[in-house]
């Protein structure tokens, strides 16, 4: 197997140029660039990984960790920062924090033990105060929610305004008893598209009615509980807003066909041929995937920036036929 320093002496450069060239150093000239790299192809070059993680003391890594690693939101952003990191020659280790708080700072703790090149995550906890010992050594970005107790970079959604669009769009099909399901109501994704939701109904005239919110709605038991609860209050809701990809997945299987108006928040596979076809709010997690992965990499390239940035990106409302359900 060929090593750095036959790349070098075939080439007639040193062995610096080539670990230059390979880590894309923008300083080394366009010819001599293009001739290294054709000598490396030339002689099936492989950089060993091992011992540049032994050399730097950082392995050649980024962790991402979401609350559900198949929920369709948090697969996009692991999928797209796994493509922005393979361009860097950088691997992805994925690990899934789950829903419980008490276990989120173990997680994170044993992916950070591994010297990361960066690290991505969609927290789950309610206090994030000690990874301030890392933040120094290890560049960290957040999505969807920002963290508790810590300044860092963060991408998310307008999660209110989320909230807003859909309310508003069904009270414009002409829905005033509008239920909101929901799975947890402590994080900041669902409190802020829940204040969105009220603030619609608020502007509307129409008075916030909390026997119309249904929380920890997070499986087929529980969804078909609140569905039923719903369905059999005295002045039952027309319509459902659910907050997330998750719930509205388990919320159309529970509910009997046509029987409610629904929109969800989060587009996900086949919601486009479900019958009806479910009205979204359409977030872009590959977007928030490649945004959070280039800033971990700008944070390793300009180690000395200081300045921690919060990036709230606009969502969109997507019409189908679930909207459209005829109120009762």
């Amino acid at each position: 197997m060929a090593t750095m320093r036959d790349v070098a002496a075939r080439a007639g450069v040193s062995a610096k140029t080539v670990s230059r060239v390979f880590n894309n150093d923008p300083h080394v000239l366009p010819e001599t660039r293009s001739h290294v790299e054709q000598i490396m192809k030339e002689l099936n070059y492989v950089p060993n990984v091992l011992a540049t993680t032994f050399r730097s003391g950082r392995s050649s890594a980024i962790g991402v960790a979401v609350p559900d690693i198949v929920d369709p939101f948090f697969a996009a952003i692991a999928r797209a920062v796994d493509t922005v990191a393979r361009d860097r020659g950088v691997a992805t280790l994925l690990t899934n924090l789950g829903d419980d708080p008490g276990r989120e700072r173990d997680i994170l703790e044993s992916l950070l033990s591994r010297r990361l090149a960066g690290l991505i995550v969609a927290p789950v906890g309610v206090d994030h105060s000690w990874l301030k010992r890392w933040t120094d050594s290890t560049p960290m970005v957040f999505v969807d929610r920002a963290p508790a107790g810590l300044s860092a970079d963060t991408f998310a959604d307008n999660d209110e305004a989320g909230g807003y669009l859909a309310t508003h769009h069904l009270i414009g099909h002409g829905h005033r008893r509008i239920a909101y399901v929901a799975d947890t109501l402590r994080l900041s994704t669902e409190t802020n598209r829940l204040a969105g939701y009220r603030r619609a109904l608020t502007e509307a005239g129409i008075e916030p009615d909390d026997e119309l919110v249904a929380a920890y709605v997070n499986d087929r038991e529980s969804t078909e509980a609140a569905v039923t609860r719903l369905l059999g209050l005295p002045d039952r809701p027309t319509a459902i807003f659910s907050s997330n990809a998750r719930s509205s997945m388990l919320v159309v299987h529970a509910l009997p066909a046509n029987e409610l108006a629904v929109v969800g928040f989060g587009d996900f596979p086949m919601a486009d041929i479900l019958h009806p076809a479910l009205t979204v709010i359409d977030q872009d997690p590959d977007q928030i995937g490649r945004f959070a992965a280039n800033r971990v990499f700008e944070r390793v390239d300009h180690p000395k920036r200081r300045l921690r940035r919060t990036t709230i990106l606009d969502v969109t409302l997507i019409e189908r036929e679930s909207c459209k359900v005829a109120r009762h």
